[in-house]
């Protein structure tokens, strides 16, 4: 069975959010039609609390795309963004919903990031995605989403450590930066990562 994760397609990092990723609006209406060739679409969304310590706002002295050691992990401090119960932490009205089986919330403990879908950043934690697309008898996920440099790819980084044949949606995802999404997909094929164009899925 094969799985769509919708990630973190959320108003802030659209443009004229407050962490937008260039171009990120432009990946909705391909999401919307890629959802018809799926029985199972998860969606996730970054969820933070006002006083994570992501955020720039929440250190003293410090600004945004700062690096800090946090908890002993390193740490990009980010504008404030997809805070808990706000309008940029919503969904896109654009972006078709319907057929998302589950909404995965991630980014909850004030503590620590979770940029993946699977687990934190300092893999301390699951998220439970792994173990209810396995008993979904799931083998093949494909992502899309934002940003494809951060969030996608330690999606697809996670996934292929889970074991799934896992597919990066070149085309439904858009990076916060070019130069660093270049890098990664360097890391994510070299590990045994697919790249895969939406109209490959289509004609599938």
């Amino acid at each position: 069975m094969k799985a769509l994760i919708l990630v973190d397609i959320q108003n802030d990092f659209l443009p004229g959010g407050s962490l937008a990723v260039p171009e990120g609006d432009a990946i909705i209406p391909l999401t919307n039609q890629l959802q018809e060739y799926f029985d199972l679409v998860i969606a996730t969304q970054d969820w933070h609390p006002a006083n994570h310590k992501s955020f720039a706002s929440n250190h003293s002295g410090k600004k945004p795309y700062d690096v800090i050691d946090l908890h002993g992990i390193q740490q990009i401090l980010w504008p404030d963004h997809c805070v808990q119960g706000s309008s940029g932490a919503d969904f896109p009205k654009s972006l078709e919903m319907n057929k998302a089986e589950i909404i995965l919330r991630k980014g909850t403990d004030p503590e620590i990031d979770t940029y993946g879908a699977f687990y934190d950043n300092g893999h301390l934690k699951s998220t439970g995605l792994a173990g209810y697309l396995r008993e979904k008898n799931v083998q093949e996920i494909y992502l899309t989403g934002l940003a494809g440099d951060i969030c996608v790819y330690y999606s697809a980084l996670d996934g292929l450590a889970e074991n799934f044949t896992t597919f990066f949606v070149e085309d439904a995802t858009r990076p916060l930066s070019m130069e660093e999404y270049i890098r990664t997909m360097k890391i994510y094929t070299a590990k045994g990562g697919k790249l895969i164009r939406s109209s490959d899925i289509r004609n599938y």
